[in-house]
């Protein structure tokens, strides 16, 4: 996100990993492997990682309901894909947002 100064260590780790984060949502472990010292995109592995164990564990649990959970499934999921393309617009947008619900938890560590 430009904040109108010169070109400052920040702006430049995100024109630079903005496409390396967004892969982070289909592939968390991507920025790991190729940007491993951008906090940009490290942030972001973070966020598809915890988007990801998210996703696993509200379709086993829900799995696991008789009826309910087969009414809630869908449901869920149509929460994560809003999650899941909210995750790809902050990245495109230079964005460091938590996303909802999920956001405020940390797996992976940035430098």
């Amino acid at each position: 996100m430009y904040n109108g100064l010169p070109e400052s260590p920040e702006l430049e780790d995100i024109r630079s990993n903005q496409w390396i984060a967004a892969a982070a949502y289909l592939l968390f472990f991507v920025p790991l492997l190729a940007a491993p010292k951008s906090k940009f995109a490290m942030y972001h592995a973070n966020q598809g990682l915890v988007l990801l164990l998210a996703a696993i564990a509200a379709n086993v649990v829900l799995w696991l309901l008789p009826l309910i959970g087969l009414l809630l499934v869908p449901l869920a999921n149509l929460g994560l894909l809003v999650l899941f393309i909210m995750g790809i617009l902050n990245t495109v947008n230079g964005w460091m947002k938590p996303l909802p619900f999920i956001g405020g938890l940390s797996l992976i560590r940035t430098p």
